[in-house]
């Protein structure tokens, strides 16, 4: 029998949504008053829509801190040693790190070129560069790991109010597999607006900082793709600081490597500003893809959205979605859903999807989020069958379909069309 697995309620597709009302005295959601949820353990609360409360298994799960609490350090020492008991490790099978966590990250790491856009800046500066942590501190042991190695870092950035005349590439191409580190700086200068794509190739065993300036008013996607060699394995930590009235759009799209984990995250650090964050990954056999992110709202008026969606095919393929949203007491207006979607394609995979929403004021317009894991759905087979379709075209157009609309929101044009094609690969590699 397959293994599937979904962390959340007993349920195959559980949604949740909460909206704050006008006045404080209207205010009827259980548990809650205007500063945000009753933690006390003497609010047991009650099942809305008759679904039950999260669970990771029969015990109750007890939070050390708030997630806007969790460690952050540059120290590495500040970090203990990984014991894949941490809540932030438990999934990831951290003997496949080949020592990112516990070895001296001194390998040359990837090869960085940047090409594009003319009416951009592209620097190479050391670690005493002002830059260096202006948007990110490490918050786990790889990261801090990785900013305590580097010694230089490559920075892009795009001037104020200027537009990229085309899209910018850096590409990152691996080489050798000596655990190394690198990092990244992407810096969008007031009301500029500039499309970033991050290109992943090769072989490498690496651990990533990536820091993202998002000035006021600018308008910046940022695209990271990881088609690394089967073998490879990446940590990567990307970090934005979104200003007033910014618009963000993160894209990441993993499709190789052996172990691939990545942390996006999102800071509001003034109102009027709107994310979009969207992640596709399709994991083969033996395959460890796991996203975990944060959306941290800690001012008002903001707006975010997620979307993640995965497909896995073959024995041992595994993936892993958190998704963290942290309102804080101060963030009222905030507007906020995420949504997590996965699709079984064989018998022996595993997926595992999470999604946390920590609601400090209740004073929003609104929160939620949706999580759903399975296989095929038989109505959409039956209409594509129906009409003359034979059965494996009909299966390849509902995983296209479903993978589509996050391939859609890159909006290079080049990109898009080489990642539909390899997306058919792994349709073809699985024999769909």
């Amino acid at each position: 029998m397959a293994e599937t697995t979904q962390l959340t309620p007993e349920l195959t597709d559980e949604k949740a949504r909460i909206g704050s009302p006008s006045s404080p005295e209207k205010i009827a959601i259980d548990g809650f008053t205007e500063e945000g949820e009753n933690l006390s353990p003497t609010n047991t609360g009650a099942e809305q829509h008759g679904l039950k409360k999260h669970s990771h298994g029969d015990d109750p799960v007890v939070p050390e801190a708030s997630r806007g609490e969790r460690l952050k350090s540059y120290k590495l020492a500040d970090f203990p040693p990984l014991t894949g008991r941490e809540e932030d490790w438990r999934f990831t099978p951290i003997k496949r790190l080949r020592g990112l966590h516990t070895d001296a990250l001194t390998g040359s790491g990837p090869e960085v070129t940047v090409s594009g856009a003319s009416n951009i800046l592209v620097e190479t500066v050391e670690r005493t560069d002002s830059r260096f942590g202006s948007a990110a501190i490490p918050e786990d042991r790889v990261a801090a790991a990785a900013w305590e190695a580097v010694t230089q870092a490559t920075v892009v950035t795009i001037p104020d109010e200027t537009e990229a005349d085309c899209d910018v590439t850096i590409s990152i191409n691996g080489t050798d597999e000596a655990p190394a580190a690198q990092h990244l700086i992407i810096s969008a200068g007031k009301f500029s607006k500039a499309v970033v794509v991050l290109d992943h190739h090769g072989k490498t065993t690496l651990a990533q900082n990536i820091e993202i300036v998002v000035g006021d008013g600018a308008q910046l996607t940022v695209v990271s793709v990881q088609e690394w060699d089967d073998d490879a394995v990446h940590a990567s930590s990307q970090q934005a600081k979104i200003g007033r009235d910014a618009r963000f759009k993160h894209v990441v799209v993993t499709l190789g490597g052996d172990l691939v984990r990545l942390t996006p995250s999102s800071f509001f650090t003034a109102p009027g500003s709107e994310v979009e964050m969207y992640g596709l990954y399709f994991a083969d056999a033996g395959q460890h893809l796991e996203q975990r992110l944060l959306v941290d709202h800690a001012v008002p008026n903001c707006k975010s959205r997620v979307t993640y969606k995965g497909a896995l095919q073959g024995q041992d393929a595994h993936t892993v979605w958190v998704g963290d949203v942290l309102i804080r007491k101060e963030a009222e207006g905030t507007d906020t859903y995420e949504t997590n979607r996965n699709l079984l394609l064989t018998d022996g995979t595993r997926s595992d999807s999470v999604p946390n929403l920590e609601i400090e004021t209740g004073l929003i317009e609104g929160a939620g989020h949706a999580s759903a894991t399975g296989r095929f759905d038989d109505e959409h087979l039956f209409y594509l069958m129906a009409r003359g379709i034979d059965e494996k075209t009909a299966r390849r157009l509902v995983v296209r379909g479903f993978l589509n609309e996050v391939i859609q929101q890159i909006k290079v044009p080049v990109l898009e069309e080489r990642l539909t094609e390899a997306v058919e690969r792994e349709l073809a590699a699985g024999n769909y």
